[in-house]
C-alpha cells in the first residue's frame, strides 16, 4: 500500500502508478502531515509525496516533515503537469458553460478559456476531486481540468488536452519511506544541515562539496521552530562517487552543530528532461 496526498485520479496517484505499477494500492490521504504519519506508523510500506515544482517553487513543508518523522527519501519521480479538460461523455466545448479546478490549475490555463467567454472558471479545492464530482453527480455543460488519469478513472471525456500555458511546468515527487533501502546505482543524496552561527560557515559547507566534487542540484533554507534566525539548511547532491559522499559528510562535522543524510537515492532528473 503506498500512500498518497489527494485522491485517485490525482498527480500524486499518476506518479505512483508510473512509479510502482499501474495496478498499486493507494491510500489517499487530505495532507502531507497524514502521509508522513502513514509511513512513520507503519500503515502503509511508503509514499509519494510532491517536493517541488518548476513554476510554483519548493513545497517547505514537506522538508520539515520528512526530518520530524524520520522518513528516508529512497527515490524521485518527475511529471510534466500537464492540464486537460474533461466533462461527461456527449459534452462538447460549445456546451460547457462552467469549468472547476484547483485554483493553480485554472491560473495555467486562463489563456486557453479567452476563446470561451461563455465558460465560467470556478475555483475548487482538488484538480481530482473537481472530476470525481462531476461524474458521480452525472453534471452537464460542466467540466474540470485535471489530469488524463483522473479522466480514465471517472470516465470522462477529454475535450481538450494540454491547455496549460506553461508547457514546461514540471513536478519533482519523492518516493519515501521509513526504513532505509539500499538503492542500485545510487548517485544522489538529500542532506540536513544545521550550521554553527559562525561568519562564513555556509560558504565553508558550500566549499566541502566542492572539494569533494559534489554537485549541488538545490539548496533550501527552512526556519528551525523555536529558535529565532536559527535555520535549517536541506540540500541536494549528485555524486560519482559515494565515497567521498561520505567523506564529505565526515568534513562537513566540523562546520556544523548537526546534519542528517536524508536519503541516498538514484538521480532521475535526466529522464525528466528526455
Amino acid at each position: 500500500m503506498i500512500a498518497i496526498q489527494g485522491i485517485e485520479g490525482s498527480f500524486h496517484h499518476q506518479v505512483a502508478r508510473e512509479y510502482f505499477g499501474q495496478e498499486v494500492q493507494v491510500s489517499m490521504c487530505a495532507s502531507f502531515k497524514e502521509l508522513a504519519e502513514q509511513v512513520a506508523n507503519d500503515l502503509v510500506t511508503k509514499a509519494v509525496m510532491a517536493i517541488e515544482n518548476s513554476t510554483a517553487g519548493t513545497i517547505l513543508p514537506n522538508y520539515a516533515y520528512i526530518d520530524e518523522y524520520g522518513l528516508e527519501v529512497i527515490g524521485e519521480h518527475y511529471i510534466p503537469v500537464k492540464m486537460n479538460l474533461m466533462a461527461l461523455p456527449g459534452e462538447t466545448l460549445e456546451s460547457i458553460t462552467e469549468v472547476y479546478s484547483h485554483p493553480i490549475a485554472l491560473l495555467q490555463c486562463k489563456n486557453f478559456f479567452k476563446q470561451y467567454p461563455q465558460i465560467r472558471l470556478i475555483e475548487d479545492n482538488d484538480t481530482a476531486e473537481a472530476a470525481k464530482r462531476i461524474a458521480e453527480k452525472g453534471l452537464k455543460n460542466t467540466a474540470a481540468i485535471a489530469s488524463t488519469t483522473a479522466a480514465e478513472i471517472f470516465k470522462l471525456k477529454v475535450l481538450a488536452k494540454n491547455i496549460h500555458s506553461e508547457q514546461t511546468n514540471t513536478t519533482r515527487f519523492l518516493i519515501i519511506s521509513e526504513k532505509k533501502e539500499k538503492v542500485a546505482q545510487a548517485d544522489k543524496a538529500s542532506l540536513k544541515l544545521i550550521l554553527k552561527h559562525e561568519q562564513g560557515s555556509l560558504l565553508k559547507a558550500l566549499q566541502i562539496l566542492d572539494r569533494y566534487e559534489l554537485d549541488m542540484t538545490k539548496i533550501q533554507s527552512l526556519p528551525i521552530v523555536d529558535e529565532p534566525w536559527k535555520y535549517s539548511f536541506f540540500i541536494d547532491v549528485i555524486f560519482k562517487d559515494i565515497t567521498k559522499l561520505k567523506e564529505a559528510i565526515k568534513a562537513l562535522e566540523k562546520v556544523s552543530e548537526a546534519h542528517k543524510i536524508l536519503g541516498i537515492y538514484k538521480n532521475k532528473n535526466h529522464e525528466a528532461r528526455q
